[in-house]
């Protein structure tokens, strides 16, 4: 645990409210950036993203004095992407064959959009295609810089597992990335 992390957590439980903004600045983007590439949809992303920092508001008094609050945050995303899917799949299932009323999109997503190269393009089209489970953990494996053992615990899974699943998302990444993946993820 780094001395800074240290300190915000201590100020977490203490009540600080500048620890709290402290804690918000330096995991916004990391945080928003997986929900928004979890849920590829700006709007969602932005409501998990609130729920997860009030969550941390709401917790913090509780926390451990060795909580590490990439880990903390991390969890609380994914739980709430597993509650908002399942609630997607359900509204899905009430409404039937109700037509949309959703304005009509682009084909283009906001990360497309912003993308000003071809090597992302490439890279955000490749982790879209992903399945969700193989997309998380390269996510917060390849993007966050967790290890397999810290993913195993925010998702409840086996390190193993996630270690296979993280090959497997790799090699599938490789295969759609061509020429702009790491030499590493091509297989000989």
């Amino acid at each position: 645990m780094e001395p800074d992390e240290r300190a915000w957590v201590d100020g977490l439980r203490r009540g600080d409210a500048q620890a709290f903004d402290v804690v918000f600045a330096a995991y916004r983007r990391r945080v928003y950036g997986y929900l928004v590439r979890m849920t590829r949809r700006r709007d969602a992303a932005e409501d998990l993203l609130q729920e997860a920092f009030l969550r941390l508001a709401q917790h913090a008094k509780r926390l451990d004095a060795d909580t590490r609050l990439g880990a903390w945050l991390f969890t609380v995303a994914h739980r709430l992407f597993v509650s908002w899917t399942r609630a997607q799949h359900v509204r899905a299932q009430l409404a039937g064959d109700l037509p949309r009323s959703e304005p009509p999109t682009s084909d283009r997503s906001p990360l497309e959009a912003l993308a000003d190269s071809q090597a992302q393009l490439a890279l955000e089209r490749a982790f879209g295609a992903l399945a969700p489970a193989y997309r998380e953990v390269a996510l917060l494996v390849g993007v966050e810089g967790l290890t397999p053992t810290e993913v195993a615990g925010i998702l409840g899974e086996k390190p193993d597992a996630i270690r296979q699943r993280l090959a497997r998302a790799r090699t599938q990444l490789a295969a759609a990335l061509g020429d702009h993946a790491p030499a590493s993820w091509r297989t000989p």
